[in-house]
């Protein structure tokens, strides 16, 4: 007997009629396909991404702050056509803002509606009522589950949240499916992509970890934030793209309270732009340093180092 490959088990355990074909053919095709939507993947990003979609499995991707984690959902939801739902996790986050809640008001009213000329209802008969799907509100987790259509489920930062928090997430990573007290169980209808993100800012849990596959997204290589910076600062010349690179790989060697995030690389590369620099001259460096560092302590040590100067030019 043939066994079942892992999308084809994970259908069979949901009671999908039909399973969807894999998104990807090969971790070419996905860095090719992520690439088409301004993301600019390395060997590792592919691989994983694509082994994510053939095995059905959570991927949890972690990394410094501002190295693409939260884009490669989106990229990956761009590039497979599918709908894109956030969970932006935060301290706090509960049950009611991340799964579901019951529409308490609409309820109100049904019960209301259920007195006519002032007899009571049935308990029994209205409380089945009242806990039906018309009365829930969906959250970013279920609404992922109960969806019909293609969706790429992203749980962003979910190192912010509290451990009671984060066991909620485990029934959904594990089996893709929500249970709820007065509805029994709802699986989902279409097999998702799922993406956590974390900055290390605590330690998951092992039970979490267990269900996902690891990626690890840090820095780019001098090459690859050159090519990602060509990609998308339009009018941005080769030199001054590679200049920025090297300067940017510069600064990441530095002792300083935050290091430039890639998001802030490009921002300082449309600085550039705007300015009509073709080149990096010491005194554009100088002037501009605030757009990558948010510290004046890591502007000073980085004009120091850097520009071989006590302080920015005035």
């Amino acid at each position: 007997m043939t066994a079942l490959d892992p999308r084809q088990e994970l259908a069979k355990r949901l009671g999908l009629v039909h399973v969807p074909p894999p998104r990807f053919e090969s971790p070419h095709e996905v860095q090719k396909m992520l690439a088409e939507n301004d993301y600019l993947s390395d060997e590792s990003i592919a691989s994983v991404t694509f082994l994510a979609d053939r095995l059905a499995k959570p991927v949890l991707v972690e990394g410094p702050a501002g190295t693409g984690k939260t884009a490669l959902a989106k990229a990956v939801a761009d590039a497979t056509g599918a709908r894109l739902i956030r969970l932006q996790c935060y301290e706090g986050l509960d049950e009611s803002k991340a799964l579901y809640e019951w529409n308490y008001r609409k309820q109100l009213l049904r019960i209301q509606a259920g007195r006519p000329e002032g007899a009571a209802e049935e308990w029994a008969h209205l409380e089945e009522d009242i806990f039906a799907e018309e009365f829930l509100l969906t959250r970013p987790l279920l609404e992922a589950i109960s969806a019909t259509d293609p969706v790429v489920l992203l749980i962003d930062e979910v190192d912010r949240v509290e451990l009671e928090t984060e066991a909620l997430l485990l029934e959904i990573l594990s089996e893709y499916q929500v249970s709820i007290p007065e509805l029994g169980t709802v699986r989902a209808k279409q097999i998702p992509m799922v993406f956590l993100t974390s900055n290390n800012t605590r330690e998951l849990s092992e039970a979490l970890k267990r269900r996902c596959l690891y990626l690890y997204v840090g820095y780019p290589t001098i090459e690859r934030e050159r090519d990602i910076i060509v990609s998308r600062v339009p009018g941005i010349s080769a030199v001054l793209a590679e200049q920025i690179a090297q300067v940017v790989r510069s600064l990441r060697t530095m002792d300083l309270k935050k290091a430039p995030s890639v998001s802030e690389t490009l921002d300082w590369a449309r600085t550039l732009v705007v300015l009509g620099r073709d080149e990096i001259g010491e005194k554009d460096a100088a002037e501009t340093l605030h757009i990558l560092l948010k510290y004046q302590s890591d502007i000073e040590r980085a004009t120091k180092e850097l520009l071989g100067r006590s302080k920015p030019v005035a």
